[in-house]
């Protein structure tokens, strides 16, 4: 009868420290999703501030200076998530593949290539005219607004197209197509 009770008390004291290890944990996790959200946001920012001074500087472009590119954005799914929404952000975060060094962006017959969703928000804007839109209309009409992260990806795509003027910035998230 006593090992008994000495059992009990040896997983009573083990679950409580698994207690204070999951709260802790739970904190640190906390702590680096925030993190990780302002280094993404920060390296959103220097990335379409790289764009445009690639974009002004004379003889260069994107494809001229692949060492320069920053990654592309890491996306770590949360273990809480469902596996199906974890692949999905995934390839939402992915929609545009990353510049790989010793890849040109200039096509065979002298064109330029593009991310599958740059080219769908080209398009829209193609069909769109003059109209101001929102980002999120954008989502909308290419069916990526589904959640955030697909909006997000929208409105990231759209910040590089205003750095290279293939879009115009018409206000405060305000965007229209570029007029000739």
């Amino acid at each position: 009868m006593g090992s008994m009770t000495q059992t009990a008390r040896a997983i009573k004291s083990t679950a409580e420290s698994l207690q204070e290890d999951l709260a802790r944990l739970e904190i640190q996790k906390q702590a680096l999703e925030r993190e990780l959200a302002a280094v993404t946001a920060h390296l959103g920012s220097v990335q379409r501030a790289l764009d445009a001074l690639q974009a002004l500087m004379p003889g260069t472009g994107p494809a001229a200076a692949p060492s320069l590119r920053a990654p592309a954005p890491v996306s770590v799914p949360s273990p809480a998530k469902p596996k199906a929404t974890r692949a999905a952000a995934i390839t939402d975060a992915a929609a545009e593949p990353p510049a790989t060094p010793g890849r040109s962006d200039e096509a065979a017959d002298g064109g330029t290539t593009y991310g599958k969703l740059t080219e769908q928000i080209l398009a829209y804007f193609a069909q769109a005219g003059d109209t101001e839109v929102r980002a999120r209309d954008v989502a909308s009409a290419l069916g990526r607004d589904t959640d955030s992260g697909s909006i997000n990806a929208v409105r990231s795509t759209l910040d590089r197209l205003v750095g290279a003027s293939r879009v115009q910035r018409a206000g405060r998230g305000l965007y229209r197509a570029v007029t000739p």
